[in-house]
């Protein structure tokens, strides 16, 4: 211990520390790499329609670059983590080492060049008045002290030595030959969950995503780097967390995907792709595509940020929250949730699906900025028995609420004018949402070929009425022949208390046709305007009735 001692009591931590700081720096400058990479090399290349062989030849090897850089970044983030936290760890044992020799020695304790403490104060008393009982007594009350301070500097030297050794091992753990593995994602990852846990940013310590204001005050005490150290060790924990910054989110599910996308392709050269797996790759692989379009856009509203995906939510067929322009800075936000039949391996359809929505309502208002999410946050019901029950929104409609409610809390400036859309059986979840626990915040909604929304009425969902908005097909069954069934009462009847808009396309999915009215009036919606209205559905058997009279099926 006496080295030890000596060496630690006079130790500078100024190198370490500068060099913790380099870490970190490179770090940033390589991610930033890959952001730039993305946005001004591949981004543009995708959008502009490059293809053949070369240019199949061209994307591998410069997507393959570009994970490296992110890899190399989430793993030089690790070691300055890790050079971080072994300084930190050090320089407490200094801290509790000088205070213990300190306060020893003003207890007139003497601390010598080994450490080693003894009591002097009665080093020149003569051999009689060892023996009276009086002095034994008050030498006795010293030896508890003395006892104290030597295992302080004891325990003191051995937590330095304990956070040089861990430090060590650890950095010889993140091995930097995974980059160009196809495991590499994975091990990376690996690294720096480990890597966390050992500085104290448990996985437990992570919020459990219902309170949307518990989350963004988390994540605010952060610092920047205890931040990274999340974002690189639990990448899909972060980035469904409702109330943080969506730039924040959009990080940590980029990396969450690559990590799965890398798992995909393990099994795919190790030819163990089962069906399922095929699937939700298959759909993963859309998303990145979509991605890789979007990343070379120059406006932020041609931007696509990521908000939340999973490739397996609980044995189901995945989530995906993808959003079209930054709702964290948009004066008008939209959430079109998805019904039926949808899951990964339509993303991109559902997207493009935004992008319509988006486009209209920025016609409707060009001087603002819209924001569009295609919220595929729930197990969506296949077509069978599940679409006829409300069991598939039990979960879904609070991942919902949440949903909202954190996009207002991470809103930057004035308060966004949000719509929430709901297509088929995603109105039935938009209904459960708004109707439950205070609804979903939104100052429009609006659901179109609707079975139901759970609710009798229009009041009851937490807003009101009057902007409450439905439409229909004529055409459409799901309409005019499902609502007022199993799922709650048809929302485009009149007595159901909200409003009806016009629409002029046909059938179950033709809702946002270029060109339409129908598309056009959900736009306005988004945009804060008035759309143009339409006439109330009234089935065959009651036409002829005054307006408003109950019929049959009413409720």
């Amino acid at each position: 211990m006496a080295e030890d001692f000596a060496s630690l009591m006079k130790l500078n931590f100024t190198d370490l520390e500068a060099s913790a700081k380099s870490w970190r720096k490179l770090a940033e400058k390589l991610e930033d790499a890959q952001v730039q990479h993305r946005q001004k090399v591949t981004g543009p290349l995708h959008a502009s329609g490059w293809e053949g062989t070369d240019a199949t030849y061209g994307f591998m090897m410069m997507e393959d670059d570009e994970r490296e850089l992110g890899l190399a970044a989430s793993q030089i983030s690790s070691v300055a983590t890790v050079l971080d936290g072994t300084h930190d760890r050090m320089q407490k044992a200094q801290l509790d080492l000088r205070k213990a020799v300190r306060e020893a020695e003003a207890d007139q304790y003497a601390v010598d060049g080994d450490g080693w403490v003894s009591d002097t104060m009665y080093a020149d008393v003569d051999p009689g008045t060892r023996r009276d009982p009086d002095f034994q007594e008050a030498q006795q009350r010293r030896a508890g002290p003395l006892g104290e301070y030597r295992a302080r500097i004891e325990q003191a030297v051995q937590d330095a030595q304990s956070a040089s050794y861990e430090g060590k091992e650890r950095l010889h753990q993140i091995d930097p030959f995974d980059l160009d593995k196809v495991y590499g994602a994975r091990s990376a990852q690996e690294d720096a969950r480990e890597v966390a846990e050992e500085y104290g940013m448990k996985e437990k310590d992570i919020p459990d995503a219902k309170d949307p204001k518990a989350n963004a005050a988390w994540w605010k005490s952060l610092t920047p780097a205890e931040k990274q150290a999340y974002m690189d060790a639990y990448p899909q924990k972060i980035g469904w967390l409702d109330g943080i910054p969506t730039t924040d989110r959009d990080e940590a599910n980029r990396r969450s995907l690559e990590v799965s996308l890398s798992a995909y392709r393990e099994k795919e050269e190790a030819g163990s792709l089962g069906i399922h797996d095929d699937r939700q790759y298959s759909g993963l692989l859309k998303l990145q595509d979509e991605l890789d379009k979007a990343d070379g856009a120059t406006k932020d509203s041609d931007r696509l940020y990521v908000l939340g995906v999973d490739d397996d939510a609980g044995g189901g067929d995945g989530r995906a929250l993808v959003a079209r322009g930054n709702p964290d800075t948009a004066d008008n936000t939209a959430i079109q949730v998805p019904g039926t039949g949808n899951d990964l391996t339509n993303v991109d359809s559902q997207i493009h699906r935004a992008d319509r929505l988006q486009g209209a309502a920025m016609s409707a208002n060009p001087r603002e900025s819209t924001a569009v999410v295609s919220w595929l946050g729930y197990d969506a019901p296949e077509v069978d028995g599940s679409m006829v029950t409300p069991g598939r929104t039990e979960g879904g409609a609070g991942d919902l609420r949440a949903f909202t409610h954190g996009l207002r809390e991470s809103h930057q400036g004035e308060p966004t004018h949000m719509t929430v859309l709901g297509h088929s059986y995603g109105s039935t979840l938009v209904g459960a949402a708004a109707a439950n626990d205070g609804g979903i915040g939104a100052d429009d909604v609006v659901v179109v070929g609707s079975p139901g929304m759970t609710v009798d009425h229009a009041s009851d969902l937490n807003m009101d009425t009057g902007h409450v908005w439905a439409g229909y097909a004529k055409d459409d069954l799901v309409s005019t022949e499902t609502s007022d069934l199993t799922l709650g009462a048809n929302p485009t009847r009149e007595g159901f208390g909200g409003k009806v808009f016009d629409v002029d396309t046909e059938g179950h999915s033709g809702y946002w046709d270029e060109g339409s009215e129908s598309l056009r009036n959900q736009g306005r919606i988004i945009a804060g305007q008035p759309p143009n209205e339409g006439d109330y559905y009234v089935p065959p058997g009651e036409r002829g009735r005054a307006p408003g009279s109950p019929g049959p099926g009413a409720r």
